[in-house]
């Protein structure tokens, strides 16, 4: 049976991959699949920048407000959902567009990534968390960059919840994390367009982006989730954002270093995001985000991968 179109679009933080999304979906009869870990919670509004309701209501999305923080969501979770919805989307004749910042998502769909199906070990998961707590998260990363870099070095170092994952299935397996993630090639004929922006310019736009997180009210949104009993959650997710405004709502820092923190933190993520989208990667046709034919270039690579012919 032939491969079925999947388009992808990818690119950093801020490059405006949400509007194109829509655009490209209006375009082609499309849907929009989001490969965004953080858009997957409904308590994560202003501090991810997750597309509004009226963007939300100019095309078709999925994988956007479905999950609570209560019950965070881990990639062999994604992965099982993304899956079914993207064959959903192909079963009614339209064009399923994954578009999203987290790069290991992307991934997983990309090369089919087999994720290990090992559980969690509760009493396992406990004691690396407070084993955490004692010697740092840090120096927890570290170990697992001893024991594991290949795994190591696609996890944010920040991100404890998926270094304790990762140790747990470790240590209650004995193989490393990285050699249990097997890939297989994709059931999707697929067509990855990526969105460039100059360095200087995208720095610019997130710390615009910041600024207006503020002004919409980032620190209310994020006292809310303190009071509803999130904060643990938010610390061990690391959500940009959200655990710098909690260090100042302690009384650690000023809002203003807090803001300045988040554009740092943002900018080192982007870094990051190269690492999964590479300039280099001959398999990303990147546009320049700027082009005022950037819309018309996507739609003609549509056309001649996949036969579509789009509304113009």
């Amino acid at each position: 049976m032939a491969e079925k179109p999947l388009l992808v679009l990818v690119g950093p933080t801020a490059s405006g991959k949400s509007a194109f999304a829509i655009k490209l979906a209006r375009a082609l009869d499309g849907e929009i699949v989001s490969a965004d870990s953080r858009y997957l919670y409904r308590e994560l509004e202003i501090g991810v920048a997750k597309p509004s309701s009226v963007e939300l209501g100019a095309a078709e999305h999925h994988l956007i407000n479905i999950a609570s923080l209560a019950e965070p969501w881990n990639l062999g979770l994604y992965k099982q959902s993304v899956t079914t919805v993207i064959a959903e989307i192909q079963q009614r004749g339209r064009l399923p567009i994954l578009t999203g910042g987290t790069g290991q998502y992307v991934r997983s769909i990309l090369q089919n990534w087999k994720i290990p199906s090992h559980g969690p070990v509760d009493q396992l998961r406990e004691d690396l968390e407070t084993i955490g707590d004692r010697i740092g998260f840090d120096n927890l990363y570290e170990m697992l960059k001893a024991i594991d870099p290949e795994a190591a070095a696609n996890i944010d170092y920040r991100n404890h919840r998926r270094t304790i994952r990762a140790l747990e299935v470790i240590l209650s397996t004995g193989k490393k994390f990285s050699d249990q993630r097997e890939k297989e090639k994709p059931p999707y004929d697929t067509l990855i367009i990526g969105l460039e922006l100059p360095r200087e310019l995208l720095f610019k736009r997130i710390d615009q982006r910041v600024d207006d997180m503020i002004a919409q009210g980032l620190v209310g949104e994020v006292q809310g989730l303190l009071e509803a009993g999130f904060g643990p959650t938010l610390e061990n997710m690391r959500v940009i954002g959200y655990t710098e405004i909690m260090t100042y709502l302690r009384g650690e820092i000023s809002l203003a270093d807090a803001i300045a923190l988040i554009k740092r933190n943002t900018r080192s993520y982007v870094r990051r995001q190269a690492n999964w989208f590479k300039p280099t990667d001959p398999d990303i046709h990147w546009l320049n985000a700027q082009d005022p034919a950037l819309l018309e270039n996507a739609l003609d690579l549509v056309e001649n991968t996949f036969g579509i012919t789009p509304q113009r």
